[in-house]
C-alpha cells in the first residue's frame, strides 16, 4: 500500500503520484507505464504485467561469472551443471572469469564488457552480486541470476543489503534471479513425456523435490523456478508467465513468504482468466512455521486467515503437504474438465467401498446415489445382495472375467456421474492385475474421470508400476486422503473457472461522492467519535439510528422525545473504544427523568476516567434482530481487508468471522456469509424470522468501497454491533469504531 496521506491528498492526486513515480516504482501493464484506466480508487494496478521469461528458460546465449574448473572448488561442480544445462538448451556460453584463460576448454573472457556477445542470461557465481550489476547494465544482459546468501535471510543488515541489490537492479533496467536461490531452474527435465506438464515454483528447492520426481512416474515436468529471497523476479511473476505457456496445465508452489501481496492476486487473477490451476502449500499457518519461514526467507508470511481467503477468492488450492501439492497438481494438469460432478466409489469390497464413501462425503464430494435403472444394469453381473447403489460393491468374483469391464464401462456412462474412483487397498493377483488393466482400457475409451487408490505399502507391483503408472489417463494415487483431496479440488477449480468473473475489471477507478463528503472526518493518527464514525458510515450510505448528539440534560430530553421512546444513551468521544465496560452506555430509558439521571450519570463517569467528550448521544433503540460485525482491518501484505462475522459479545467469544480482499464481487460478499459457523442465526432459529441477507450484503459491498477510497487513510473500522433487521427491513449500524491511519 501507499504512504498514508490523512486526509491531505485526493484519491486522484494519490494515483497521480503513483504513475509519478514519487513513493515507488511507476506500474508498468501490458509492456507500458500504467495510466489512471489501469489503477483502481487509491493508485494500486488493477491488472498483472506479465513478464517475457523465455529467454531466462530458453536462452540463446549465457555468461557464467565467476567460472572455475579448478577441482574441490563449489564453483566448478556449478560451471559443470551449467554447461550440461546450456547444451541441452541450445545456448551458447561463455565462462567469465579474470584470470583464466579457459574454463573446461571454453575460452574464458576476464569481465562482461569482453564478451564476444551481448548475452540474455548472466549465472553469478559470486559472494557479492551488488558490484557486478553496473557491469551486467552496460553490458545489456537481460536476465541475471545470484546465488549469494546473506541477504534478507539473515536479519536486518541483510534486509538492507538486499534492498540496496534491489534498487540496483530497478535502475540497471533487467531481471534477477534471488539471491539465496539454487540450480533447480538447470535441472535436466525428461523431454520423452506427453500431455500438459507441471510448472514449480518453489521458495525452498529441497521442498520442490518430490513434485519433480514425478517425471519417475510418467508425470510432465516443463519448469523449475526457484525464487529464493525474491529480490526482483518473485512467486506472482512466474504465475504469469507459467499461465500463458501452452504446454502447461498446472502450476504448483511451495510459498513461504509473499513479497507483495497485490502482485500475487494480480497473477492469480490472471491463471483464474486462462483456467490455468495454480496449487500452493503457503507455510505460515501456525505462529512457530510463521517465524520460521521469515527467517529463512526474510519475508511477510502475512496473517494467515487473510492469506487463506485471498487464496480462495482468486481459486489458488491451498494444500498442505508436499504429497498433496503433487498428487494434485498431477490431477489438475493431466485431466479434462469433469462432463458432470456425481463421483462413484467401485471396489471388490464392501468394507473398502463404505470406508471410502465416508470419508469422501465428509470432505464434500458428492456422491449420488445411481438410477433404479443403473442398478438393475449393474445386477446382470452383481449379485442382487451386494448393494449397488453407491458406493458399488462388486463382491470380487466379477473382476476375475468379462464381467469387470461391462460394470466399469456401465458406470461411466451414466451421464450424471463424472468421475469413477476405484480403491484397491492391496495387491490379490491376479484379479488385482485385471481390474488394474480394465480400468486402464475403460480410462482409454471415456472423456471421464478415472481415479484408482494403489493402496499396497510395498509399490513394485507389476499393476502399480507398469499398467496403472503407465497410463496418462487413470490418475493413481497411494492413499485415500490424497485421492479426495485432488478429487475435491479437480471438481471446485472447474467449477470456480466456469463462474468467475475478474473483481478487478469491476473494481472502481474514480472516487465516489461519499470520499470526497469524508475527507473533512478524517483526524491523521486518531481515533473517531461514535458520532463521527456514523457521519462516515452515513456518508458512504450505511444506515444508522435515529440518533441526536447533545451537551446538557435539558438538550438530551428534547432529543428523546424527537428520536422517541426507549432510547439507548451513550458517551460520545474520541478516546472511547468500549463504553460498555466502562459503564458509559445506558439502555431502555422510556422517560424524561431517567434521560436526565442518565445524562449525568454518563458525564459524572466521563469526568472521573478523565476522558473527554463531544457530547452524549440520544440514540433510536433497535432490538429485533441478528447482531453481526463489518469492519476493516489494515493488513501487512494485502492493504485493507474486510471481514464480516457474528457480532456483538460474541465476537470475541466464537471468532467466527470470514475475510476477502477487496476488490470482490456480490457472489463473494454472499459467500463470506456461507462460510460462517452461525449462518443458520441468519435463516431464523427456534421460530425466529429469517433476517435481510440482501441488506448485510449491501452493506459489505458499501464497507468495501470505503475500503478501497479509504485504504490509505483508516486503520480499523469496526461496525460493532450492525443489527440485521427482519426480511425487507433492512440493517442498522448501531455503533462503529474508526481509527485513522
Amino acid at each position: 500500500m501507499l504512504g498514508s496521506t490523512h486526509g491531505t491528498l485526493t484519491t486522484d492526486s494519490r494515483r497521480a503520484r503513483v504513475i509519478a513515480c514519487g513513493e515507488q516504482p511507476s506500474p508498468v501493464v501490458h509492456g507500458r507505464p500504467a495510466d489512471v484506466d489501469d489503477l483502481d480508487v487509491s493508485g494500486r494496478p488493477l491488472y498483472a504485467d506479465a513478464p517475457d521469461l523465455d529467454r531466462f528458460f530458453r536462452p540463446e546465449s549465457v555468461a557464467v561469472v565467476g567460472a572455475s574448473d579448478a577441482e574441490g572448488r563449489p564453483n566448478t561442480g556449478i560451471t559443470r551443471q551449467l554447461i550440461a544445462w546450456a547444451e541441452r538448451v541450445g545456448a551458447r556460453l561463455h565462462p567469465v572469469h579474470p584470470t583464466r584463460q579457459s574454463v573446461f576448454g571454453i575460452p574464458c573472457s576476464p569481465s562482461l564488457a569482453d564478451l564476444p556477445e551481448q548475452v540474455d542470461l548472466a549465472v553469478l557465481l559470486v559472494g557479492d552480486p551488488l558490484p557486478v550489476i553496473g557491469e551486467l547494465a552496460e553490458a545489456k544482459v537481460k536476465f541475471a541470476v545470484a546465488f549469494a546468501s546473506g541477504f534478507a535471510e539473515t536479519g536486518a543488515e541483510g534486509a538492507a543489503a538486499q534492498a540496496h541489490l534491489a534498487a540496483a537492479v530497478r535502475r540497471a533496467g533487467l531481471r534477477l534471479l534471488g539471491p539465496n536461490t539454487n540450480l533447480n531452474a538447470f535441472e535436466k527435465f525428461r523431454d520423452d513425456l506427453d500431455g500438459p506438464a507441471i510448472a514449480l515454483i518453489t521458495q525452498s528447492g529441497h521442498q520442490g523435490r518430490p513434485v519433480f520426481a514425478m517425471q519417475e512416474l510418467g508425470v510432465r515436468l516443463s519448469h523449475w523456478a526457484p525464487t529464493g529471497n525474491e529480490a526482483d523476479l518473485e512467486t506472482a511473476d512466474f504465475i504469469s508467465y507459467f499461465s500463458e505457456q501452452p504446454e502447461i496445465g498446472a502450476i504448483a508452489c511451495y510459498v513461504e513468504g509473499l513479497k507483495d501481496g497485490r502482485s500475487f492476486l494480480l497473477a492469480a487473477d490472471r491463471a483464474a482468466r486462462r483456467g490455468v490451476p495454480v496449487v500452493a502449500v503457503k507455510v505460515g499457518r501456525t505462529e512457530t512455521g510463521a517465524r520460521t519461514a521469515a527467517s529463512h526467507t526474510g519475508k511477510l508470511t502475512g496473517a494467515d486467515t487473510v492469506v487463506d481467503a485471498a487464496m480462495r477468492q482468486y481459486g489458488v488450492i491451498r494444500v498442505d503437504g508436499l504429497d498433496e501439492l503433487q498428487d494434485t497438481a498431477a490431477l489438475l494438469a493431466r485431466a479434462r474438465a469433469p462432463r458432470a460432478e456425481g463421483v462413484v466409489v467401485y471396489s471388490i469390497s464392501g468394507g473398502t467401498g463404505a470406508h471410502f464413501a465416508d470419508l469422501a462425503t465428509a470432505a464434500g464430494l458428492p456422491l449420488p446415489d445411481l438410477s433404479a435403472p443403473k442398478q438393475a444394469e449393474l445386477h446382470q453381473w452383481i449379485p442382487e445382495y451386494l448393494s449397488v447403489t453407491n458406493p458399488v460393491d462388486n463382491g470380487g468374483h466379477p473382476v476375475g472375467d468379462w464381467r469387470g469391464r461391462k460394470i466399469i464401462d456401465a458406470i461411466l456412462a451414466d451421464p450424471e456421474v463424472g468421475v469413477l474412483i476405484c480403491p484397491i487397498t492391496g495387491p490379490f493377483p491376479p484379479m488385482s492385475d485385471k481390474l488394474a488393466q480394465d480400468l486402464v482400457d475403460a480410462a482409454e475409451q471415456t472423456d471421464k474421470l478415472v481415479c484408482v487408490v494403489w493402496g499396497s505399502p510395498v509399490g513394485t507391483e507389476a499393476a502399480y508400476r507398469e499398467t496403472l503408472l503407465g497410463s496418462s489417463k487413470v490418475a493413481t494415487f497411494r492413499t485415500f486422503a490424497n485421492c479426495i483431496t485432488a478429487v475435491r479440488a479437480y471438481l471446485e477449480h472447474h467449477r470456480f473457472v466456469a463462474a468467475y468473473r475478474s473483481p478487478f475489471d469491476e473494481a472502481p477507478r474514480t472516487p465516489s461522492p461519499s470520499f470526497r463528503k469524508t475527507q473533512a472526518l478524517m483526524r491523521p493518527g486518531q481515533q473517531l467519535s461514535e458520532h463521527a464514525a456514523k457521519q462516515l458510515l452515513r456518508a458512504y450510505g450505511i444506515r444508522v439510528p435515529r440518533e441526536q448528539l447533545v451537551t446538557s440534560a435539558a438538550a438530551a430530553v428534547r432529543a428523546a422525545s424527537l428520536v422517541g421512546y426507549p432510547v439507548v444513551m451513550k458517551a460520545s468521544g474520541a478516546q472511547i473504544a468500549h463504553k460498555t465496560e466502562l459503564g458509559l452506555v445506558k439502555i431502555g430509558l422510556t422517560s424524561a427523568s431517567q434521560v436526565r439521571d442518565a445524562y449525568r450519570e454518563l458525564t459524572d463517569i466521563a469526568r472521573y476516567e478523565g476522558i473527554s467528550l463531544d457530547g452524549v448521544l440520544v440514540c433510536q433503540m433497535v432490538e429485533r434482530g441478528v447482531e453481526m460485525v463489518v469492519g476493516v482491518t489494515h493488513d501487512q501484505l494485502f492493504g485493507p481487508t474486510v471481514t464480516v462475522g457474528l457480532g456483538g459479545v460474541l465476537v470475541e467469544v466464537l471468532r467466527d468471522a470470514a475475510v476477502r480482499v477487496p476488490p470482490f464481487g456480490e457472489d463473494q460478499a454472499r459467500g463470506m456469509l456461507g462460510e460462517l459457523r452461525g449462518r443458520a442465526l441468519l435463516e431464523g432459529v427456534r421460530g425466529g424470522p429469517p433476517v435481510d441477507v440482501d441488506a448485510l450484503v449491501e452493506v459489505v459491498m458499501r464497507v468495501q468501497r470505503m475500503a478501497l477510497e479509504l485504504g490509505d487513510d483508516i486503520a480499523e473500522l469496526d461496525i460493532n454491533p450492525l443489527m440485521v433487521l427482519p426480511r425487507g427491513q433492512g440493517a442498522v449500524a448501531l455503533d462503529a469504531l474508526v481509527v485513522c491511519r
